[in-house]
């Protein structure tokens, strides 16, 4: 094996448990602070420069651009929990199969995605109630954005592939590179040239795009058993079988829960376009509330793969207390510094009073909860690295999906405030906790793990 290969992935089938997930979660971590640092520069660049309208477009796009994206994006997942596994089983030849096959089915769906976004956008936009000021330029934001996703989804396999293997390191720099060029060209694009909307989602675009290919290059010139082949880039039927097995139900799940978000933002669509401008610049921020959570996600979900592809039981479990126990605790020391410093925090956005107090009011409601966000999302890593994606995705349609979007409809017509929308979220994170925790400490998955 090539030095090149081995000393940049992680083995975490063998030494420290803690150090080989902290090293892991660290660049990954690092990575999602970058992108969610460009994904919140676009909004505070939009609205300084444009205004209220042009951040209530942008800064609320979050939930509908997962909802389009998250399908693909959990299908993509589905490889490296297959990946993952081969690796740590030391079954090379399989493991290649896996990668080009991911990568040929990464790429077809980022055609169909672009192709999906930029038909449905707008008629989405209108059934979330989109106040006729901001529709423009909602319309334009994503019918641009959309237009990108082939780079992101193609980025986010290639990413997926390089986390597998245990080289979290690379798409670190990436994702660097690809950030520090997105808020440079948001300044020329918007405050320079104004562009307005048009020209935050161009900035994204060429970003994406710019990430994608350093991806794909890094493939190319990877040495040893996880090199990218344009040649073998095709199906394997077999592990195509075995990636849909695990990636399907982590797709349900991603749009099952983003459905659920745009009904919830359809209702602050409804209160107009101070609360979208309001709780959109909250959503960003809670934003950053996602990257230690994710970070230590992605390394759970590794290294219980590895682990249990290996027959490392007994570490398998060790690793999964250790990983819950992180993810919650920084997630709620985050959650907890966002409580205070919010009204410092949110004028950043817009300094409309009515704005700030919407967005301070939100992060008010929600952050001292975030504990229970990340126990179920932690959670969720270890059964997909488990190979039991069925059970957390039937755990959020019921809690995430149905119960949330109930709640909604039903609690909104008797108490017609905004801050009934907030308590949407914490409610439904309580219940879904209760049953993920129950299904955790039962134990059977540990010794069941199917990946076919």
């Amino acid at each position: 094996m090539a030095s090149e290969t081995s000393a940049k992935r992680i083995d975490m089938t063998s030494g420290s448990i803690w150090k080989c997930m902290v090293s892991f979660a660290i660049p990954v971590f690092i990575g999602h602070l970058f992108q969610q640092l460009y994904n919140t520069a676009d909004s505070i660049i939009v609205g300084n420069f444009v205004g209220k309208e042009a951040l209530a477009a942008v800064s609320s796009s979050g939930n509908l651009i997962f909802m389009m994206t998250g399908f693909f994006m959990g299908l993509c997942m589905g490889a490296g929990v297959i990946i993952s596994r081969y690796l740590g089983a030391r079954e090379y030849e399989k493991m290649q199969k896996a990668i080009h096959t991911a990568v040929a089915f990464a790429l077809c769906c980022g055609i169909t995605l672009s192709v999906l976004g930029l038909w449905l956008a707008p008629k989405l936009l209108i059934l979330m109630k989109t106040p006729e000021n901001v529709l423009p330029l909602s319309t334009t934001y994503f019918r641009i954005y959309f237009f990108g996703s082939f780079f992101s989804l193609t980025y986010n396999v290639c990413a997926g592939i390089l986390q597998a293997v245990g080289d979290s390191k690379s798409p670190l720099r990436f994702l660097i590179i690809a950030s520090v060029t997105n808020v440079i060209l948001d300044l020329v694009f918007v405050g320079l040239f104004d562009l307005g909307v048009a020209g935050a989602a161009v900035a994204t675009v060429i970003s994406q795009m710019l990430s994608a290919v350093m991806g794909f290059r890094k493939l190319l010139r990877s040495e040893g058993y996880y090199q990218l082949h344009p040649k073998k880039i095709r199906f394997d039927f077999d592990r195509l079988k075995e990636i849909l097995h695990q990636g399907i139900p982590s797709g349900i799940n991603n749009s099952i829960i983003s459905i659920a978000n745009v009904v919830v933002q359809s209702n602050i669509n409804a209160f107009g376009d101070t609360a979208m401008a309001g709780c959109g610049s909250y959503s960003k921020i809670e934003g950053f509330i996602f990257i230690p959570i994710m970070s230590f996600a992605m390394a759970i979900t590794t290294f219980i793969g590895q682990n249990l592809g290996a027959g490392n039981h007994e570490r398998a479990l060790k690793g999964s207390r250790f990983g819950i126990l992180a993810a919650v605790v920084s997630a709620e020391v985050l959650g907890a510094i966002l409580w205070l410093i919010c009204p410092w925090v949110i004028p950043l956005f817009n300094d409309d009073p009515a704005v700030v107090a919407i967005g301070v009011n939100q992060m008010r409601t929600e952050s001292l909860f975030f504990c229970l966000l990340a126990f179920a999302h932690a959670v969720s890593a270890v059964m997909r690295g488990a190979g039991r994606a069925k059970m957390p995705m039937y755990t959020m349609l019921l809690c995430w999906c149905i119960i949330r979007v109930t709640y909604i409809t039903v609690a909104v017509k008797f108490f017609p405030v905004i801050e009934t929308v907030y308590w949407a979220y914490p409610l439904t994170w309580f219940l879904s906790c209760i049953i993920f925790a129950i299904y955790y400490f039962k134990g059977d998955w540990i010794h069941t793990f199917d990946y076919r």
